[in-house]
């Protein structure tokens, strides 16, 4: 064990006494077991299946007026990605930027941004709330991500949405950010792949060309820089295996507001 591990427990001890300080170190010999870390894996699957049956999954998130809108919608995470060929894209204008959908579908789909601002879109005035702490109203415009599954047409062995995106998390470009929902908020009307923020083109500190809105979860759900939306069935050959980087990092997974 560490010093400050040790001063840790000191107080803990001072705090809570001898009955507590014998919990604790019961906690710390069943992390050291393999079946205690899994009984605590199932017990956050079964809090996501506890949240979808008490939640119906076709519920809205509340929308808001345009006098609603924040001030400023500020950057979340990265707000200009480490990544060359993003940054030569963008100064072009995202004008040979391409969305990839492929994966477990029927027909592997290619979408430029023009052919997304073309097709039926969807705007949508939400609140962003960040696990950080702060909260924001913007006007979103996208496409919903039900029109482009619609094209590609999903395999029935597909389970989840994998979002594969330019920033990288790691220097020299390792670690690239990504996340992931399930088929249930992939086909949710408010779920968009938004190119659009208060009227405007999505800034690149917003994400441009294209991000996630999912507006029923937390913050770092919402997936920016996409460049990729892939179609599997599990998450174990993705990054950690976790379905998203800050999941790989001990984020919960379904992040619902």
């Amino acid at each position: 064990m560490k010093p400050d591990e040790n001063g840790k427990r000191r107080f803990l001890q001072q705090a809570v006494g001898a009955a507590g300080a014998a919990m604790l170190a019961g906690c710390d010999r069943l992390s050291t077991t393999t079946w205690f870390p899994a009984i605590l894996e199932s017990g956050q699957k079964l809090s996501n299946a506890v949240h979808h049956l008490v939640g119906a999954r076709t519920s809205m998130a509340q929308e808001f007026a345009e006098a609603d809108l924040s001030p400023t919608f500020r950057s979340n995470g990265t707000s200009l990605p480490d990544n060359s060929q993003y940054q030569s894209s963008a100064k072009g204008g995202f004008a040979d930027w391409a969305l990839q959908v492929d994966g477990l579908v029927e027909q592997a789909s290619s979408f430029t941004l023009a052919r997304l601002r073309a097709m039926p879109n969807r705007t949508q005035i939400t609140r962003h709330d960040c696990v950080e702490g702060w909260s924001a109203i913007g006007k979103w415009t996208g496409v919903p991500l039900a029109a482009l599954l619609a094209i590609a047409r999903p395999k029935p062995s597909a389970r989840y949405v994998v979002f594969h995106c330019a920033d990288p998390m790691e220097p020299g470009g390792k670690e690239p950010y990504y996340e992931s929902i399930d088929m249930d908020d992939a086909y949710h009307p408010q779920t968009i792949l938004a190119h659009g923020l208060n009227g405007k083109n999505l800034p690149i500190a917003n994400g441009a060309p294209l991000r996630l809105r999912v507006e029923r979860q937390l913050g770092y759900k919402h997936a920016k820089y996409l460049m990729r939306v892939e179609l599997v069935e599990s998450f174990e050959p993705i990054g950690g295996g976790k379905g998203g980087y800050w999941e790989d990092h001990g984020y919960q997974w379904y992040a619902g507001v």
